[in-house]
């Protein structure tokens, strides 16, 4: 869904890097899969096929956020 994102966190040779992989177009998602050394990140179509893919090594991840998609809407209660 649009507005799912992921922050990484990673250590580049003593200092931090983050990285934000955010899925772009309505019906996209962000999927995360771990493959031995390998952390893959992944914007998906909602046919499954990958539009850009981020590989980390996860011995330099620091941290790994995921941020879903709000799928709610506020109800009036929640608005104010």
């Amino acid at each position: 869904m649009k507005g799912d994102r992921v922050e990484i966190v990673i250590d580049a040779g003593g200092t931090p890097r983050t990285y934000e992989i955010r899925a772009t177009r309505a019906g996209r998602r962000v999927e995360v899969a771990t493959r031995r050394a390998l952390v893959e990140v992944s914007e998906v179509t909602r046919s499954g096929t990958a539009v850009r893919t981020a590989r980390f090594m996860s011995s330099r991840i620091l941290a790994l956020v995921e941020h879903p998609a709000d799928e709610a809407e506020p109800t009036a209660d929640e608005a104010g």
